[in-house]
């Protein structure tokens, strides 16, 4: 089953390979969504992933959830695993106070490691 791009305009891009028809009744159609799709896969560029949200996109934020004051990322919540390909170290490091504290690599390939195991 073939999945068409949901870009509103995307029938309106007169590209070659929108364009269907024997001769004499051409039409342009919305496209499928290649392997390299936008927008997890339902839009076939950005530019119809853009026409979408231009038309749904306030509709698509007060549905889900509009935000009504800020999230504040703490200091005690703002540590992440990183790898320095240069020196090879693994590390957690807290992006507000750049504190770090040293990972193994088990550690740092481990999901479940979590920072306040390493404490």
């Amino acid at each position: 089953m073939n999945k068409y791009c949901q870009g509103p305009k995307c029938h309106t891009y007169q590209t070659q390979d929108r364009k269907r028809g024997p001769k004499g009744a051409k039409y342009f159609q919305t496209r499928t969504v290649g392997r390299y799709g936008y927008g997890d896969g339902s839009f076939c560029t950005q530019q119809c992933w853009a026409d979408w949200w231009s038309v749904h996109g306030t509709q698509a934020v007060d549905h889900f959830g509009r935000l009504r004051e800020p999230i504040k990322l703490t200091e005690e919540r703002a540590w992440q695993k990183y790898h320095d390909w240069r020196s090879g170290e693994h590390y957690f490091r807290n992006g507000l106070t750049f504190e770090r504290i040293p990972l193994t690599e088990a550690q740092y390939d481990d999901s479940t490691y979590t920072i306040e195991r390493a404490r």
